[in-house]
């Protein structure tokens, strides 16, 4: 990720979408807990984030753009303003059809 933000406990955090802005967004690190991490992701048309599985449960939340999600030999678009949830340790892949952000929110427990 590019950015880490330390954020203070109970401080809401404006995730609207860039708009006009995204071609100058970058990925970033909303917090991090003991328990959970959430990451605003931004992609470029046709970038993509290599086949990965994490430990814990996964919510992929897009804001604007589009995304294909490949999990297993299936592909599913996401668009704005859905929301998928991945099982922890499903294998999976994250493909921009055009700019895109999104919001990923992972449970962290133990490997």
């Amino acid at each position: 990720m590019d950015h880490i933000h330390s954020t203070p406990t109970h401080q809401a955090l404006d995730v609207a979408p860039y708009g006009a802005r995204l071609p100058a967004a970058h990925s970033s690190v909303l917090f991090k807990a003991e328990d959970l991490e959430v990451i605003r992701v931004v992609l470029r048309s046709g970038q993509s984030l290599p086949p990965h599985r994490v430990p814990g449960s996964v919510s992929l939340q897009c804001l604007e753009g589009r995304l294909e999600v490949l999990i297993g030999q299936s592909v599913h678009e996401l668009g704005p303003k859905q929301l998928m949830h991945l099982p922890a340790n499903m294998p999976h892949a994250v493909r921009a059809m055009e700019d895109s952000s999104a919001i990923a929110t992972i449970v962290l427990c133990e490997a």
